[in-house]
């Protein structure tokens, strides 16, 4: 007979235990922890969207403490939307990481024959390399140099050299068919006081008239007063005044007529337009101011590139990069902020500046990053578009990104801080957010968004994105106003993955 073994016999009612045993140290489906819940509206923002008309999925929604590796609310957030002015932050940080705070734009003026006796025999030649605020009495100064260096008398012509950015067929009617608008004014290379015309309408109760001053003044225009002044409050005066231009064959002047009424309460008032192209605006100016200090201009005005002979006479520097993002941002001027983007192009690549070049340098710049963003679609890079995109997510990640760079205080402080200035001024003191929140706002028809920081009231920095795209986004103030609340003040602890 075959040994006995001295190992128990397993039975059924041992198998039975050995299972129980084994099901009691399984983990339990109800131990599991739960799947994390689907991201929600704040009540206050949800109950505003809902009073505004406006559904949940026409929304992108963005919020992350910058110190944390992931967002703590997060509503259609990969959605490509059209952001409006907000894009300038992706433009203005490239540019100050990019190009540097203390970069600066060029002006210079060069000479094609000696000086003497106060005469230049030969051409004066301007050359511009994109500078976005080259104001009216920047352009002064720039004349005054040169009288100081022994120019009175030009016998030559004055050139122009526009060659910095790539000549482009810009119709400034295209975005909204307002061509006259100063907003719409094109980027240019020798972009001068805005290429604007500042109208300044003066009331004159005693002559029961209305005075019109532009300025500056130029050959190329002639002013019409067709004005009639009025009673009454003043309203929205400018729905009264019909604004008419007459074109004519150079050397004939623009004729620009205002017809209409302007009632005494409104004091004196301001227009701003755009008139001329970008090289007759830059020569005439010259001309006038020239000839108005007392200089003369013997020769024409005309485009061309700077000979290789020609000799430097001055050079004329704008203010640095950290003060014309400040401008662009607070102000949220689409002009400035296009020179900027162009800029990326020319300086980076060393080629004449163009859209798509420029384009390319950001995509460029944003991979190497971390922040690829597959959804960007850039046009002009200051959100003055119908066709630019970006979602909420990305732009979020890129103000996490901009918070831990180097050059975080120069894009932070460049932003409208509520209650206080820019864009947001005008929001009253009183709110708890006020001078805690730096926003940079955006608005355009059927878009509305905030992007920026908040300092919430632990004293936490978290950046926040909403952006609305809906036939009735001009009515979500109050559902943006209730995040940035909230944000500031009801946030739950995060916690890190």
């Amino acid at each position: 007979m075959p040994p006995r073994s001295s190992a128990p016999a397993l039975t059924l009612s041992r198998v039975l235990s050995f299972l129980l045993v084994l099901l009691a140290f399984a983990p339990s489906a109800r131990a599991q922890p739960a799947p994390a819940p689907a991201p929600a509206l704040p009540p206050p923002v949800a109950a505003a969207l809902a009073r505004a008309d406006i559904p949940e999925s026409a929304v992108g929604i963005f919020v992350q403490d910058v110190a944390s590796t992931r967002p703590s609310l997060a509503i259609n957030a990969g959605q490509p939307m059209n952001p409006a002015s907000t894009m300038k932050l992706v433009t203005t940080f490239a540019a100050l990481e990019l190009l540097g705070p203390a970069y600066a734009w060029r002006t210079e003026a060069y000479a094609t024959g000696p000086v003497r006796d106060g005469v230049l025999e030969g051409d004066l030649v301007l050359k511009g390399y994109g500078d976005p605020r080259l104001a009216l009495e920047d352009f002064w100064l720039l004349q005054r140099a040169l009288r100081q260096r022994g120019v009175r008398d030009i016998r030559g012509d004055l050139v122009l050299d526009r060659s910095w950015f790539e000549p482009g067929d810009v119709d400034p009617g295209r975005f909204d068919g307002e061509p006259l608008r100063a907003y719409n004014v094109a980027p240019d290379a020798l972009l001068v006081n805005f290429k604007t015309v500042r109208f300044l309408f003066l009331p004159e109760p005693e002559r029961a008239a209305v005075r019109i001053v532009p300025e500056p003044r130029l050959p190329q225009v002639d002013v019409v007063n067709n004005m009639r002044l009025a009673q009454g409050a003043c309203g929205d005066w400018r729905a009264s005044v019909k604004l008419d231009v007459q074109e004519a064959v150079p050397p004939a002047p623009l004729r620009v007529s205002f017809t209409g009424t302007m009632p005494a309460a409104c004091g004196e008032r301001a227009w701003n337009v755009s008139l001329l192209g970008h090289a007759a605006y830059a020569g005439g100016l010259f001309r006038s101011l020239w000839e108005e200090s007392g200089g003369t201009l013997r020769g024409g005005i005309r485009e061309g590139p700077v000979p290789a002979d020609a000799r430097l006479l001055y050079t004329h520097e704008s203010p640095s990069l950290a003060e014309v993002v400040r401008d662009v941002n607070k102000f949220s001027n689409n002009v400035m902020s296009r020179q900027v983007f162009l800029t990326l192009s020319a300086e980076m690549l060393k080629l004449p500046a163009r859209a798509d070049r420029s384009t390319r340098v950001v995509q460029s710049w944003l991979g190497a990053q971390g922040l690829a963003m597959p959804e960007l679609v850039l046009e002009n890079g200051s959100g003055l578009s119908r066709v630019e995109r970006i979602s909420a997510a990305s732009l979020g990640r890129l103000l996490v990104a901009a918070f831990r760079s180097p050059v975080m205080p120069e894009l932070v402080s460049s932003l409208p801080l509520a209650g206080y200035d820019g864009t947001l001024r005008k929001q009253p003191r009183i709110d708890p957010t006020a001078g805690r929140a730096h926003l940079k706002t955006g608005s355009l028809a059927e878009v509305r968004s905030i992007a920026g920081y908040v300092l919430d009231r632990k004293g936490r920095r978290q950046a926040l994105v909403f952006i609305v795209n809906h036939p009735n986004a001009a009515q979500a103030d109050a559902a943006m106003s209730a995040l940035v609340r909230w944000v500031y003040g009801e946030r739950g602890e995060r916690v890190e993955p």
